[in-house]
């Protein structure tokens, strides 16, 4: 048993409804709470100001839904993973949902280091109320994906930089005009070497067709993550795990 951690566990999660505005930050906090409330024999770190063994694969951005989060933790002792999703969902709050569990290799390497794609759907608008048409968003999509190189201005750490995202964009697809009158695509994007957010993506369209005028996201879900080794595309609960209990939505 090595650091004293007996039984690190993968937890998979979603976001939807109001609680997608709570931040990433608010989200661990949520959990750690719900830890506690269900007395699960937490692992802590060694030093002056021990923390839970507790951390989370990539930030979701405030706004934003998903199918698919994940969560690494540590016990001091096995948990049982059929009751471990009912647990926590007891405890955490109304939109936030455990939806399966796996026990953990020890020596697994980081959710935020190993996933690699991640897809997405991406209901968009104008953001000055007049009408967008599938056909239109179509064409400038095209125009995107035929660049090699689309150079957007975005926010990191503070401070605007230049960015080249084509590289990032894997897929997208114009599916269709919404009940709603948004129109509905499908994205696949990378998270290596550098990554790329929806918002990125239609700042990159109207980069390159700047006559379809300001773009906006209504709603935006995260619907897989992929972990990508030996030419094969798994999930984080099929990656680097021993056995696994699933509770509502599957993988």
């Amino acid at each position: 048993m090595k650091g004293g951690i007996a039984f690190p566990v993968r937890v998979r999660f979603t976001k939807a409804g109001k609680i997608r505005w709570i931040s990433h930050r608010d989200t661990a906090r949520a959990f750690e709470r719900a830890f506690r409330i269900e007395a699960l024999p937490l692992a802590f770190s060694q030093g002056f100001s021990p923390h839970p063994k507790v951390s989370f694969g990539l930030a979701l951005s405030t706004g934003y839904e998903s199918h698919e989060e994940y969560l690494d933790v540590s016990f001091r002792e096995p948990v049982d993973l059929d009751e471990l999703s009912a647990r926590l969902n007891v405890s955490l709050p109304a939109g936030v949902e455990v939806t399966g569990a796996a026990e953990l290799d020890e020596r697994a390497p980081a959710l935020q280091e190993i996933v690699t794609a991640l897809n997405w759907t991406v209901d968009v608008a104008r953001d000055n109320d007049v009408a967008l048409d599938a056909a239109e968003l179509r064409s400038g999509v095209a125009a995107l994906l035929a660049r090699d190189e689309v150079i957007v201005t975005r926010s990191r750490k503070g401070r605007l930089v230049d960015d080249d995202v084509r590289g990032a964009i894997r897929s997208c697809t114009v599916v269709g005009t919404t009940d709603e009158g948004t129109v509905h695509c499908e994205l696949e994007t990378s998270t290596q070497p550098r990554g790329a957010k929806p918002h990125d993506v239609l700042a990159a369209v109207m980069q390159v067709t700047p006559d379809i005028g300001p773009l906006t996201e209504r709603r935006v879900v995260r619907t897989h993550q992929w972990i990508e080794r030996d030419g094969a595309r798994l999930s984080p609960l099929d990656a680097d795990t021993r056995r696994r209990a699933v509770a509502g939505r599957a993988s």
